[in-house]
């Protein structure tokens, strides 16, 4: 008997895997890849300061991290490290000099679809093709990194920031993500979290492309040509995000449905706060639309989408929307606020006695006919707007929002980011040339 209880320990201990360890190395030709090749799963390969050689390749359980200093230096050929192995992480590192090649897609980390459940952690990241591509590894956390993208003049020829693609359970969260092409491009995906990152000197801060039931929240972007666009995208929550000084668009939805769009806040002289293309069944509530050219556009048959309880502050054209039929853009007895709206509440229930239609007759024919601006100011055109305001049968469809608020649900910029936000963008100063259509499929 005791020697059979002998027996099944010794078997017991054989099985049990060894403990990890924890190995510090120093820089020299090959010692990082030969570091990873002796390493046993589990565990924790630590770089003293200084440059290593890349690429590498992690194909085993184990963790890669750096102290101050320490640099992994790709050398201009292919993914700065590659992660083909569940669980790995990548933490502390600077990870530079990517190829510069789109297919494949080389990166300064890429996380393959066997890199299951990786973690990539407080890195730096730049001049990489591409700073981070999760490519098909399920449930990745990539959380703050600072990336610095590459600055060529044609911003096509840079890649992404960060590249989700068909990864569910992707979880993007506090990176700092400047120049490079978009800061996250999702594409193919579903289950995905983006949360508090900080977007500048980029085409796109958010760019999703058939990527459905995910989450987009507590974000910034500064200075962007565009901040947050839903394309061909169903049931986002897109809320608490911020759009400052974006050239075109703060928040697109193209083909997007299902989706809440509530409490984010665009200002600072973009061209679109919201431009709202072929998009149907969603909410847009509580957000600040602050001193854009447009407040919000709508077009291209955009149907059934309940719109209440935002702001429309300051902008020169509140709505462009051109329709036969009435709009109602309130909900239950809850309208939007409109600055330009001189509206009474003698009732006191916080909503304007009148409704507030912000289109007429004459702003339909100055968008189909843009030469007709010169009338404007002339008798006739007068003529015509008083007819509408006096005589209902007059009117011409549009949005009409029968409820209007008396007092603004406005946001606040934080602190921490007011400094960037005073900035001129880089679009600004001509330092970058956009070839790109934002409606045209990628």
């Amino acid at each position: 008997m005791t020697r059979f209880i002998s027996l099944l320990a010794a078997l017991i201990l054989s099985a049990a895997p060894a403990l990890a360890e924890r190995v510090t190395i120093a820089p020299g030709p090959g010692a990082l890849a030969a570091a990873i090749a002796a390493a046993a799963e589990g565990d924790e390969i630590i770089l003293s300061p200084g440059r290593y050689d890349g690429p590498v390749t992690i194909d085993k359980t184990l963790t890669l991290s750096g102290e101050d200093g320490a640099v992994i230096d790709g050398n201009g050929t292919l993914s700065v490290v590659l992660v083909d192995a569940p669980d790995v992480v990548v933490r502390g590192l600077h990870l530079t000099n990517s190829g510069r090649v789109h297919e494949p897609i080389d990166a300064g980390v890429k996380l393959t679809r066997n890199a299951r459940g990786a973690r990539v952690l407080d890195n730096v990241l730049t001049e990489n093709l591409v700073g981070i591509d999760i490519h098909g590894a399920r449930n990745a956390l990539v959380q703050g990194n600072r990336i610095e993208g590459l600055r060529l003049r044609r911003m096509n020829d840079r890649g992404n920031g960060i590249y989700v693609w068909n990864a569910p359970g992707a979880e993007v969260i506090g990176n700092d993500v400047r120049y490079g092409r978009d800061g996250i491009f999702s594409n193919v995906s579903k289950s995905n979290v983006f949360r508090d990152n900080l977007f500048r000197d980029l085409r796109f801060a958010v760019h999703y492309m058939y990527t459905n039931d995910s989450v987009i929240e507590g974000n910034i972007s500064i200075g962007n040509h565009l901040g947050f666009a839903l394309m061909y995208s169903d049931r986002i929550v897109a809320k608490s995000n911020i759009s400052i000084n974006d050239r075109d668009h703060g928040v697109m939805l193209n083909y997007t449905k299902q989706s809440d769009v509530f409490a984010n806040l665009v200002t600072g002289g973009t061209g679109k706060c919201t431009f709202v293309y072929n998009s149907h069944q969603n909410l847009i509530a509580e957000n600040s639309f602050i001193g854009c050219d447009i407040g919000v556009h709508f077009t291209a048959g955009s149907e059934r989408n309940t719109i209440t309880g935002n702001a429309f502050i300051g902008n020169r054209t509140q709505v462009k929307y051109v329709g036969t039929t009435d709009v109602e853009w309130s909900h239950e007895g809850r309208g939007n606020y409109w600055s330009d709206h001189p509206a009474f509440d003698l009732d006191g229930d916080s909503r304007a006695d009148s409704s507030y239609r912000p289109n007429d007759l004459m702003d339909h024919i100055l968008w189909s006919q843009p030469a007709a601006k010169l009338l404007l100011g002339t008798p006739a055109v007068q003529l015509v707007r008083w007819s509408q305001s006096q005589f209902p049968a007059a009117r011409t469809g549009g949005v009409v929002d029968s409820h209007p608020l008396i007092t603004a649900p406005t946001r606040e910029v934080p602190e921490t980011v007011q400094h960037m936000a005073q900035a001129t963008p880089l679009w600004a100063r001509g330092e970058t040339y956009d070839d790109s259509d934002p409606l045209e499929a990628h």
